[in-house]
């Protein structure tokens, strides 16, 4: 069972580097038209918030993220050149390092420091009539 979620977990990697890739393959000049195509849509598939079956309907709502993406990635991926595919991967595997510094940190704290604030206000000036 670790063996296989260990895994799954360097698959989920995989394929989140792969979604990047293609984004940018997607934008390259060097890339082949229809691999352009393919790559953009299915970038853009995988990163959009919108699924095609949303995913409170049981079974199929995984069904999308589960086919499609994967099998729209390996189409995608054998349409790019390899040269140019390995040149995208090293490209997305740098863009999705996360960033550990401080300043990160306190952005993020601060942005939910101002929603929970803007929220409490509102909610006290919608029940104490304000």
């Amino acid at each position: 069972m670790n063996q296989w979620l260990s895994s799954a977990k360097v698959w989920a990697r995989s394929v989140r580097r792969d979604v990047v890739a293609l984004w940018i393959a997607a934008r390259d000049r060097r890339t082949p038209l229809a691999a352009k195509v393919i790559a953009g849509a299915i970038a853009a598939y995988a990163l959009s918030p919108i699924d095609l079956i949303p995913d409170f309907i049981p079974v199929l709502g995984y069904l999308d993220d589960l086919l499609i993406v994967p099998v729209g990635i390996l189409l995608a991926v054998r349409l790019i050149p390899e040269p140019l595919m390995s040149e995208f991967r090293m490209f997305a595997q740098q863009r999705t390092r996360r960033p550990t510094g401080l300043w990160g940190v306190l952005a993020i704290i601060a942005i939910w420091a101002i929603f929970a604030t803007a929220a409490a206000w509102w909610t006290w000036r919608k029940f104490n009539g304000g």
